[in-house]
């Protein structure tokens, strides 16, 4: 069944894409209420931790070629996202920097191979480019004399999450969908109402009525480092603690990297801090004087397959769930294959970019939750 014309939608989670969704429909003519565990802050939400790369061929090391299409995707679709919203929301397309210390080097090749192998599978993505020492310092001076050698992709980015999500909160408002916070809802909740349609996009909170997600912690550091200047997102490749080190506005730099197959929110190990703050100083030695900003843990939904998927979990309900580690990366992708599936029917988008799609009504779940 599709959403008709003008019918009400209400949308459980206003993370990244219950805002971005509730912001399509309520565009395209349908009241939309959105309901939240959490606050307008996003504080319950993996994307207020993210570091918001979009990163498709980087990534590719770690996930499937139709993720990398879903990104590869995404990157031509955000600017004109973006271009839409009321406040401005910083976004860059400058790359992604990869580098390895020496003893690394092994790593590093088999990590190059991967991304050419991607490369050979998803067509239109941009040529990797080897960067000698002198090119490594003409890219990205603020590593001159660290590194001899590192790869470069180009046309990658990122943009600020929690400036994106304020200015998506913003146009809800402006729009006027109907927010309600603090109030964790389940589909169940709306199955009495005919006149709506319900869309599940709680992650973590879904975990009840979706058989097999599962969580996968991560940890980051947000840093204020006004010695260190870094044009780009920067990759530090190592067999044990690879990291990224995203540089925001105003010298906040975001750094992470660790990936744990846990549904534990507790604060960040000593082990992990040590490894990222440890690692990002290798980089570059401004480091050693930032001061920590924040040190987050998040747990991400992840599906069996670590893929995204959209199913019907009733007659009048959807939900969508599994971004993982990808949420920015992909979520215009997913935005606009849930868009075109529940309110035109057409599944073209889904099949060129490899979403998944379950058309088949899950039975009632007996169970509930509050999140």
């Amino acid at each position: 069944m599709l959403i008709r014309p003008n019918q009400t939608v209400v949308i459980l989670g206003a993370g990244l894409m219950g805002r971005m969704l509730g912001l399509q429909l309520l565009r395209a003519g349908h009241p939309v209420t959105l309901h939240d565990a959490a606050g307008p802050d996003a504080d319950g939400a993996a994307a207020r931790v993210a570091a918001a790369m979009l990163a498709p061929l980087a990534e590719s090391a770690i996930t499937e070629p139709c993720v990398v299409r879903m990104g590869q995707y995404a990157l031509e679709r955000w600017p004109e996202l973006l271009g839409q919203l009321r406040h401005p929301v910083f976004f860059q397309r400058a790359g992604t920097l990869i580098v390895w210390h020496r003893q690394d080097r092994a790593e590093a090749t088999r990590f190059e191979g991967l991304l050419r192998s991607t490369q050979m599978a998803v067509p239109g993505l941009p040529q990797l480019l080897p960067l000698n020492a002198t090119e490594l310092a003409q890219q990205e001076p603020a590593l001159a004399q660290r590194f001899h050698q590192g790869l470069l992709l180009p046309g990658e980015g990122q943009l600020d999450n929690r400036g994106l999500l304020q200015a998506l909160l913003i146009e809800l408002q402006e729009e006027g969908a109907k927010l309600h916070w603090n109030s964790p809802q389940t589909p169940a909740a709306f199955e009495w109402d005919e006149d709506c349609f319900v869309i599940d996009c709680r992650g973590m909170g879904a975990r009840l009525q979706w058989p097999g997600l599962r969580a996968v912690r991560g940890e980051v550091v947000r840093l204020h480092a006004p010695e260190v200047s870094l044009a780009r997102p920067t990759r530090l490749i190592h067999p044990r603690y690879p990291i990224y080190i995203a540089p925001k506005p105003d010298h906040v730099f975001v750094v992470g990297a660790t990936e744990i197959e846990s549904d534990d929110n507790s604060p960040a190990s000593v082990r992990s801090t040590l490894e990222l703050l440890s690692a990002a100083y290798t980089v570059h030695p401004g480091f050693a004087e930032a001061r920590i900003l924040e040190l987050n843990t998040q747990c991400r939904p992840t599906l069996p397959d670590n893929l995204p998927r959209l199913r019907r979990c009733g007659p009048r309900s959807v939900q969508i769930n599994g971004l993982y580690r990808h949420g920015f990366m992909i979520s215009p992708a997913i935005t606009d294959v849930a868009m075109a599936w529940l309110t035109r029917g057409d599944t073209q988008l889904a099949e060129q970019l490899g979403v998944a799609l379950d058309n088949h009504v899950e039975s009632p779940n007996p169970q509930t939750e509050t999140a």
